[in-house]
């Protein structure tokens, strides 16, 4: 992929009306709710390895 991904719903109301929210990147405001928003890529994560028995032991 070569551009970056954005948010396909707003994750207050759902709603698809989402545009960028100032300069800073990762600002999103809804024109459905009229809230903004940021989204943040904090990192990947590794799968834990499987465990047998119950989660909560």
């Amino acid at each position: 992929m070569s551009e970056r991904a954005f948010p396909q719903h707003c994750p207050y109301c759902g709603e698809q009306d989402l545009w960028p929210h100032d300069e800073t990147h990762g600002s999103w405001e809804c024109r459905g709710c009229l809230r903004a928003f940021s989204l943040k890529m904090l990192g990947l994560v590794r799968p834990s390895p499987a465990t047998s028995g119950s989660a909560d032991s």
